[in-house]
């Protein structure tokens, strides 16, 4: 690859062309070592002239390297398929499309449900309370803190008496039969 010796930039890195379709045009790793000797000021130049944008206000030396290193490396390899670019765009444009996880729904036990929880060969029996919990004839204000006393250190309580999504409809399931007898 070669500079482009202009007098405004005497150390701009030159625009290559498609030379074949299977070879870049220039050698992209010589390239790229000459960009990480570029000072600051060539650097944001190059931005510009790559990114036709200036680059973001306090952008590092290290992001811009990145950022140039990424466009010289789509010029000489290609870009992204249309088709990805779409997809992206559309992800990007529409937040319902994206998968982000969701937290999970409040547990909410009935009050006279009993939950059973074997802790290093001992059993442990919780009744949840309208106003909280009981266990070992204690009242506590959440599973966490039973869990703790059982246990010694900070567990969830709803993780720690297995109340998972699939559980959690087992256990709705058994209140709603022990409420129909």
């Amino acid at each position: 690859m070669a500079r482009a010796a202009t007098r405004s930039n005497p150390n701009a890195i030159a625009d290559a062309g498609p030379q074949g379709m299977n070879k870049p045009a220039f050698d992209v790793a010589e390239t790229l070592a000459r960009v990480s000797a570029l000072t600051i000021f060539e650097l944001r130049i190059e931005w510009r002239r790559l990114h036709r944008a200036p680059p973001p206000m306090r952008l590092s030396r290290d992001l811009l390297i990145r950022g140039i290193s990424y466009k010289l490396q789509e010029k000489a390899c290609g870009g992204l398929s249309k088709a990805v670019a779409r997809k992206l765009e559309s992800l990007s444009a529409d937040p319902s499309l994206r998968n982000k996880s969701k937290p999970a729904p409040p547990i909410s036990l009935k009050p006279g449900v009993r939950l059973v929880r074997e802790w290093r060969g001992r059993t442990h029996f919780v009744l949840i309370c309208p106003d909280g919990v009981e266990w070992s004839g204690r009242r506590y204000t959440s599973l966490s803190a039973v869990a703790r006393e059982i246990t010694g250190a900070r567990w969830s309580g709803p993780r720690f008496f297995g109340l998972s999504k699939a559980e959690r409809r087992f256990v709705e399931r058994a209140e709603d039969r022990h409420a129909e007898a």
